[in-house]
């Protein structure tokens, strides 16, 4: 995470302070509208792929290691749960075991109820050094009955600021829902409960960097950020609510582990078949652009490539490809 450019992006773009609860409730009526899956079709279309993405969750004693929060972090029910919690003293946060370099990443996540204003739960995958790659889940909290903001970022040697951001059409805090990563050398996409919001397309071909050469290791964390998450930092945190918790569970990964400077995917294993590696040259499909293109018209607040105040010089290369999402 880049706290320079996030605090940049927050005092400079007016949409913090303008994005209220009004704004979030009309853009989930005109969704409701013109949705190309009317009713319930976020239940139940998806279902199965949400589902199907977790029938081989692993456990967190074996993926993961809490890295800080001095006991704020645990792992519960031999291995199915995890939980961070932030105070007024500390937040906390776990790392994975192994680097990845590509795969299809996900977790399901329950995130601070209440009032969660000027906290930050981040879960993200990053190499290491100045020159390091990123992919970015951050959810900056609201107060009570406002919505939480879902920042996308993707960094490549080093160079972030690529940010979109959304709304959600559901409440984060009610119930677990699946947040997911495809990175493979082609395109990265975010989803949530197997609904892509977000594609980062490789365009070294017009000289945009990607990330394809570092390993990464998954991360997440829980802490205060009051003095830029909510509306720039206008909302501070209210410390009389603490402690607050985020909940993980349900972790998968089909993806390709680093270990010194071998790539799984490239044994003779029966986990490297190829059936199991098709997430490697996957793409969206007509039907998959199509509920991307919903949720970026109905549920997405911030987009840099629309940014023309924030780049004064010209908007970044790769918002010239027409097919950048």
């Amino acid at each position: 995470m880049n706290l320079t450019s996030l605090t940049t992006l927050n005092n400079s773009c007016s949409f913090f302070e303008s994005c209220q609860s009004n704004l979030y409730n009309q853009r989930l009526a005109m969704a409701s509208s013109s949705s190309p899956y009317p009713g319930i079709f976020l239940k139940s279309l998806f279902s199965f792929l949400v589902l199907s993405s977790l029938a081989m969750a692993s456990n967190f004693n074996q993926d993961f290691d809490i890295t800080w929060g001095d006991g704020r972090a645990q792992i519960l029910n031999n291995g199915e749960l995890l939980t961070l919690s932030l105070d007024k003293a500390s937040g906390s946060g776990f790392q994975s075991k192994h680097e990845y370099l590509f795969g299809k990443i996900d977790m399901q996540l329950k995130l601070v109820a209440g009032n969660s204003a000027g906290t930050v739960t981040a879960y993200y995958l990053s190499s290491q050094g100045p020159t390091h790659d990123e992919i970015d889940f951050e959810f900056l909290g609201n107060l009570s009955g406002d919505p939480y903001i879902l920042h996308t970022n993707v960094f490549s040697q080093g160079k972030g600021n690529r940010e979109q951001q959304f709304y959600l059409w559901f409440d984060p805090t009610a119930d677990f829902h699946t947040y997911s990563i495809l990175w493979n050398p082609q395109r990265i996409i975010f989803s949530v409960d197997g609904i892509p919001i977000r594609e980062f397309k490789n365009s070294e071909s017009i000289g945009v960097p990607f990330p394809k050469n570092q390993a990464m290791r998954i991360y997440s964390s829980l802490w205060n950020a009051d003095d830029w998450a909510t509306r720039g930092g206008l909302v501070k945190t209210d410390w009389t609510k603490a402690p607050f918790t985020a909940s993980y569970r349900n972790f998968n990964a089909n993806a390709c582990v680093m270990s010194s400077g071998s790539s799984s995917c490239d044994s003779k294993s029966p986990t490297s078949t190829t059936d199991n590696l098709q997430w490697l040259s996957q793409e969206l499909d007509s039907a998959g652009q199509e509920r991307m293109k919903w949720v970026q018209n109905n549920y997405m607040i911030y987009n840099y490539c629309a940014d023309t105040k924030r780049f004064p010089q010209g908007l970044p290369p790769e918002c010239s490809n027409t097919n950048m999402s």
